[in-house]
C-alpha cells in the first residue's frame, strides 16, 4: 500500500501561537500560512511539562519523554571537564525521525533542530543547530563531513556544502535597512539602546538557518525534510512585552518604537515559509508544529529585579500550554479543525504519513483524524531495537555527560587531575539540579511520580529554602499516594511561602484522603474565600468543589474558567461533571462534546459524553462515546463500569462480561468517587 504521503516536510517554529496568527490571518498579513491552512487540518498543540525548547522538540523528534531521550536541559556537563556545553546529539538515549528514516533508506534533510550538535551520519544532510556559533567547516556543524572536510553527498554535492556554508549571516551584515523588516520603526531608537543589536543577533541566526535550508533541500531528491527556527521565542523573550496592549511597565516611547517587531517577526516566518515551499516545489505534504504558545496578552507575565538564576526558572512563565499544528498538503484532510493532540504524537504522525510503522515504545498516538482517508497503523517493539544503520553517532561518541562528569570529579578527588575550580563546579551542580528538576517534572506530568519523588526528596534536601522544589515534591506525593508525607510537605510549603493560594487548594483532596472531611470542608473554605476572585483559579476550584459534592459551587466556577480560558479543554470536562451530577444531561453532553473537540484524547470527556447520553437513553451513541473513552484511556474504571452496564442493557452480555473483566488502571479515574449519576446507579434508575 502507498504511504499517504510521498514527500514530507516537518516546520518548527518554536513557540508560535494561534493567539498571535489568527489576527494576522484575518489582516491577510501571512497568506503563504493561510494557503497551507485552505488545503489542510489544524489544530491547537499540547505541550508537556518542563516547557523547555530542548527537551520539547527533542520529544517532537522521538515520540518520547524527556526520561527516555536524555535530553534534559539548555545545557550540560563539558566531558572534558571544562565547564557546561550546549545539549549535544551524543546525549540523546533513542533514535530520532531522522535516523529512523535512514534506518529505511530514506532520504532526510535537517537543518537547526535543537540538540542536533554534532550532526549525526544521516542519509542525506544535516546542519546543527550550532551553525551561529561556529564556521559550519568545523568539525560537526555538518554532515556529510569525509576526512575533516565539508561534503555532501550526491550531483553537486561539494558546491552544495560551500553554499550551505556561505548561508551563514552575520550580525555585522544586518544593516538599519534589512532590520526595518522587524523594526520599522528603528529611526525612533535612541543612541545606545542596545536592543536593535540584540534583534540584528536574532534575525542573523534566522536568516542564516532559512538560507542553509534553502540550500540543503535544492538540488537531489529527499523524501522528508525537518526544518527548525526558533526566533518566534528568542525574540519573544526580548519583546513580547513591548506589544499592545501596554503592561504596566512598559514606556509609551518604547510601545512605540518596539511595539509592532513581534507581529513583524510573524510576517517575516510566513514570507520564509513561502520561499521554503517555493523550492520543495509540487505535491509536498507538510507539518507545520511549535512546541508551546507564547502569551501576547493580558495574561503576559512580569518578570523584574530578579538575579539571572530566578530568571533562568521563571521565564517558561511566557510559555502557554498550547501551541500550533498544522497538516496540510496530499494526504491530509483540507480546510479542517481537530482537537489538540500532543507533542509526542509528531512523530507517530508523521512515520504513520510515511508509511512506516510506530514504536510501541513510543508515548504519543497518530493523529489519524488529519488525514484525508483512514490509515494503517504498523508497528513494531521499539525502532531502538530494529536493526541496520540509523546514522547514530558511534557508540564512542553517545554517553551521559553527568556520568563523564562524575567519573572527573572522582579523579579529581583523587588526585590525577586538577580541580577546575569552585565557581565551575557550582555551575555544574546547578545545571544538575535543573535537569534532575526537569527529568522530574517530566515524569510528575506523565503520570509516573513514584520516579519524580525520590529526585525531588533529593533536591529539597539540597536546598531547603527552594519553593519551587518543595511545591511540586507535594503535588508529586499527593500522585503518589504518600498523604501523610504530602501533609508534612504543604506545611514547609506554605512557611515558605505564607501568601502562596496553590498550598491551600492541595489541602483539600490531601485532607479527604487521609480521613479528614471536616477539615478538608474547611481549607475548602478557606481556599474559596483566598482563591474565589482570581478566575486563574477557577478550574481549580470547581474540580475541588467536585470532590466534596458540591455541585451547584463546582458548575459557577467550571462557568468561570470556560470564560477565562475558552481554548481550554479542562473546564469543559469540570462542566460537563457538574452537570452530569446535576441531572442536566443534555448540558453534560454539550459540554463533553465541546472538551473532545478542543482535545481528542482526553477519556475522562468521552466518559462523560457517554454516561450523559446513557441517562439521557440514548444507548447506542454512549455505547459509540465509552469505547472511544477506552480507546484512549484502557484501564478507566468509571468509563469500563459504564460500558459494561449500556451493553447489559443492550442486551450483550458476553461484551458486558469482558468489560467487567478488563484490569483498571486507578490513574486514569477521577479523584470524584461519590458519584450519583455512575453506572450502578443508571441500572438501579433503570430498573425502577
Amino acid at each position: 500500500m502507498p504511504a499517504p504521503v510521498q514527500r514530507l516536510l516537518i516546520l518548527g517554529w518554536d513557540a508560535a501561537d494561534w493567539q498571535v496568527i489568527d489576527p494576522l490571518l484575518a489582516r491577510g498579513q501571512m497568506p503563504n500560512l493561510a494557503r497551507l491552512l485552505a488545503a489542510g487540518t489544524r489544530a491547537d498543540l499540547r505541550t508537556l511539562e518542563p516547557k523547555l525548547s530542548p527537551i520539547l522538540w527533542s520529544t517532537i523528534a522521538t515520540g518520547k519523554t524527556a526520561d527516555k531521550h536524555g535530553i534534559l536541559n539548555f545545557v550540560e556537563p563539558n566531558p572534558s571537564g571544562e565547564g557546561v556545553r550546549v545539549t549535544s546529539s551524543t546525549t540523546r538515549r533513542t533514535k530520532a525521525l531522522w535516523n529512523i528514516l535512514t534506518q529505511r533508506a530514506l532520504r532526510v534533510k535537517v537543518v537547526g533542530w535543537y540538540a542536533s550538535h554534532p550532526a549525526e551520519p544521516i542519509n542525506g544532510t544535516c546542519v546543527s543547530n550550532l551553525l551561529m556559533e561556529q564556521m559550519p567547516q568545523a568539525a560537526g556543524t555538518l554532515w556529510p563531513v569525509i576526512d575533516g572536510l565539508v561534503h555532501a553527498a550526491g550531483e553537486g554535492g561539494t558546491e552544495r556544502a560551500a553554499r550551505i556554508a556561505a548561508a551563514r549571516v552575520r550580525t555585522a551584515d544586518i544593516g538599519r535597512d534589512a532590520l526595518r523588516e522587524l523594526l520599522p520603526n528603528i529611526a525612533q531608537a535612541s543612541r545606545g539602546d542596545t536592543r536593535p543589536a540584540t534583534l540584528a543577533k536574532e534575525f542573523a541566526r534566522m536568516r542564516s538557518l532559512h538560507g542553509a535550508a534553502l540550500e540543503a533541500l535544492r538540488g537531489d531528491a529527499w523524501d522528508c525534510a525537518m526544518v527548525f527556527h526558533d526566533t518566534i521565542d528568542t525574540i519573544g523573550h526580548h519583546f513580547m512585552e513591548y506589544r499592545a496592549p501596554r503592561m504596566p511597565h512598559v514606556k509609551a516611547a518604547d510601545l512605540r518604537v518596539y511595539g509592532d517587531v513581534m507581529d513583524c517577526v510573524y510576517r517575516a516566518h510566513d514570507r520564509l515559509l513561502g520561499e521554503l515551499l517555493a523550492v520543495c516545489g509540487e505535491g509536498v505534504s507538510v507539518i507545520l508544529v511549535s512546541d508551546h504558545g507564547f502569551h501576547s496578552g493580558a495574561d503576559r507575565p512580569v518578570i523584574l529585579d530578579v538575579t539571572k538564576e530566578e530568571r533562568a526558572a521563571l521565564e517558561s512563565r511566557w510559555h502557554r500550554q498550547f501551541g500550533v499544528a498544522v497538516f496540510s498538503g496530499p494526504g491530509f484532510r483540507a480546510g479542517e479543525r481537530i482537537g489538540a493532540p500532543t507533542l509526542l504524537d509528531i512523530a507517530p504522525t508523521a512515520l504513520a504519513a510515511l508509511g512506516l510503522p510506530v514504536g510501541l515504545d513510543m508515548d504519543g498516538r497518530v493523529v489519524s483524524e488529519a488525514f484525508a482517508s483512514p490509515v494503517p497503523v504498523q508497528t513494531v517493539p521499539s525502532w531502538d531495537t530494529e536493526p541496520g544503520d540509523a546514522g547514530l553517532h558511534p557508540p564512542e561518541m553517545r554517553q551521559d555527560p553527568f556520568e563523564a562528569a562524575d567519573a572527573l570529579r572522582q579523579l579529581i578527588d583523587l588526585g590525577y587531575m586538577a580541580d577546575t575550580g569552585a565557581d565551575q563546579q557550582r555551575l555544574l551542580e546547578l545545571v544538575r539540579r535543573e535537569s534532575n528538576f526537569n527529568l522530574a517534572v517530566a515524569c510528575m506530568t506523565t503520570a509516573r511520580p513514584e520516579k519524580a519523588v525520590p529526585l525531588l526528596r533529593a533536591l529539597a534536601e539540597e536546598l531547603p529554602s527552594d519553593v519551587r522544589h518543595r511545591s511540586v515534591l507535594a503535588q508529586c506525593e499527593f500522585m503518589a499516594g504518600e498523604h501523610e508525607a504530602c501533609m508534612a510537605s504543604i506545611d514547609r510549603w506554605q512557611a515558605l511561602a505564607p501568601t502562596a493560594d496553590e498550598p491551600l487548594a492541595l489541602r483539600v483532596p490531601v485532607l479527604l484522603a487521609l480521613g479528614r472531611r471536616i477539615e478538608a470542608l474547611a481549607a475548602l473554605d478557606a481556599a474559596e474565600a483566598t482563591m474565589g476572585s482570581d478566575a486563574a483559579h477557577a478550574r481549580t476550584l470547581a474540580d475541588l468543589c467536585a470532590l466534596v459534592g458540591r455541585w451547584p459551587e463546582s458548575a459557577a466556577h467550571a462557568a468561570r474558567a470556560i470564560a477565562h480560558a475558552p481554548a481550554a479543554p479542562e473546564p469543559h470536562v469540570a462542566a460537563a461533571r457538574a452537570a452530569l451530577e446535576l441531572g442536566d444531561f443534555e448540558v453534560s453532553g454539550e459540554h463533553a462534546m465541546d472538551a473532545t473537540e478542543r482535545a481528542m484524547a482526553i477519556p475522562e470527556a468521552h466518559y462523560l459524553l457517554g454516561a450523559a447520553l446513557a441517562w439521557g437513553g440514548e444507548l447506542e451513541h454512549a455505547a459509540t462515546s465509552l469505547g472511544i473513552a477506552l480507546q484512549f484511556g484502557p484501564g478507566h474504571g468509571a468509563a469500563l463500569r459504564m460500558a459494561a452496564a449500556v451493553a447489559r442493557a443492550r442486551g450483550d452480555a458476553g461484551l458486558a462480561a469482558e468489560l467487567v473483566a478488563r484490569p483498571v488502571n486507578p490513574a486514569l479515574d477521577p479523584p470524584v468517587q461519590s458519584s450519583a449519576r455512575g453506572a450502578e446507579a443508571w441500572e438501579a434508575s433503570r430498573r425502577a
